[in-house]
């Protein structure tokens, strides 16, 4: 097949996104995001069925080569996520994720390392058990690819369920911040793993780790802090909705590439910016029309976005391939993922619960809310060719798959189970009614 242009890989993706779209709209009438993931891995199943049962065609098999044109990694890391992080940052109130500042902080550091090694060593465990020679190392980094709840699939449901506000703000505050924190820890430990095995020759010791997480995070709040200013300067003194919508546009993809540039987390730079420009940006530097176009137009960026990535999380079943020979493994990576998200939620709560007050069921809904995506997957994609890779790379799809699809369709049957719909103030209700 000849290589595919960018344009020719748009048309295709945002076609199929429309298509199967307008299928799950008309037919399907899941939350749009799991319905486009769910087609796209039942097409993906008929392809190969079809080449199976008419092998001389090899359709699936040149799906698979177009796909391979697309770095996942590439695509989502360094392209799509810095738009999605700050599209769903600009519409968090950032006074609710203060009043939960100590539990978002908690859980998007500390509940992140917590799982990260509960994860790595209970599969460490499993791995060993099934004769597979995964050093633990190796183990750790499936741990900090998989702990990180993904903000995209995390804010897309939470568009479809009515919970308390100070829950919603806990959710997802955590997953804007956890995703960052989470590449961070996972870039030290596969620095670490690759050293290793022998395939990298820079040093990592204590100091290096210390100094490696202080530059990303910190680093990365600072550099969007400063960005989200000198938008919100340039925004004050117009009142032009076009051009400062293209001022957010330029605030966003300048900010991560100048985070990528300087080795910041782009991810904490852009969430920390659109909380800035979502907040107060949109309360002093934005006229009522201004604000309306802005917010609208990240609305739809978000929509389409979300449709693209969701539609190649389906797809990429194809490209994974041969690592499915370990799918068994998967199902108990899911057991072992959500055993160890519960343990890293449980512990900061009880903690903060000494001295405040939770939503009753916080744990539950934190735990089951915790959902993995496309950031899982394309971290995983990345990781170098080597024996460890392929056991990985199928728990990881499994979680995320069943994370998504499982997880996501059953968020509404456990908020009523929880009893949580009853617990909606006056302006959750008023909200809900005007369609907000």
């Amino acid at each position: 097949m000849s290589s595919l242009s960018i344009f020719d890989i748009m048309a295709v993706l945002l076609t199929l996104s429309a298509i199967f779209g307008y299928i799950n709209h008309r037919y399907l009438r899941l939350p749009h995001t799991i319905g486009l993931v769910v087609i796209a891995l039942a097409a993906s199943g008929a392809l190969v069925l079809f080449d199976l049962i008419i092998p001389g065609f090899g359709v699936a098999d040149a799906v698979t080569s177009g796909l391979k044109t697309i770095d996942f990694y590439e695509t989502l890391m360094e392209g799509m996520l810095s738009a999605l992080l700050f599209a769903g940052a600009v519409h968090v109130d950032f006074s609710e994720l203060a009043q939960r500042k100590w539990a978002i902080g908690l859980m998007a550091s500390i509940g992140v390392l917590i799982s990260t090694f509960l994860i790595g060593t209970a599969m460490w465990g499993v791995f060993q058990f099934f004769g597979l020679n995964v050093p633990y190392i190796w183990a750790l980094v499936f741990g900090a690819l998989i702990s990180p709840t993904d903000p995209v699939a995390v804010l897309g449901i939470l568009k479809t369920v009515r919970i308390p506000r100070l829950l919603e703000a806990k959710i997802a505050g955590e997953s804007l911040f956890n995703d960052g924190v989470g590449v961070v820890i996972f870039v030290i430990i596969l620095a670490i793993a690759s050293g290793a095995s022998g395939h990298g020759s820079e040093t990592v010791d204590a100091a290096h780790v210390a100094t490696l997480f202080f530059q990303e995070a910190v680093g990365g709040a600072i550099l969007g802090i400063a960005a989200g200013y000198l938008a919100y300067y340039a925004m004050r003194r117009i009142d032009e909705h076009n051009l400062e919508v293209l001022i957010t546009l330029a605030l966003v993809f300048g900010t991560y590439a100048l985070a990528l540039q300087f080795h910041l987390s782009g991810p904490i730079a852009v969430v920390v910016s659109g909380l800035f420009i979502g907040n107060h940006g949109a309360r002093f530097a934005m006229s009522e029309n201004t604000r309306e176009h802005v917010f609208q137009f990240w609305e739809l960026a978000d929509e389409i976005m979300n449709s693209v990535l969701f539609l190649l999380i389906g797809l990429e079943v194809l490209v994974i391939g041969s690592a499915f020979e370990y799918a068994w493994l998967g199902i108990i990576a899911i057991v072992v993922v959500l055993a160890s998200r519960w343990a890293a939620v449980s512990i900061p709560i009880t903690v903060l619960s000494l001295r405040t007050t939770f939503t009753k069921g916080a744990i539950t809904m934190l735990t089951w809310g915790g959902l993995r995506g496309g950031i899982s997957v394309a971290l995983a994609l990345s990781l170098p060719e080597n024996e460890y890779k392929a056991p990985i790379l199928a728990a990881t799809y499994a979680v995320v798959v069943f994370s998504i699809i499982v997880q996501g369709l059953t968020m509404k049957p456990l908020v009523d189970r929880l009893g949580l719909r009853q617990e909606l103030t006056a302006k959750d209700e008023e909200e809900l009614k005007g369609g907000h």
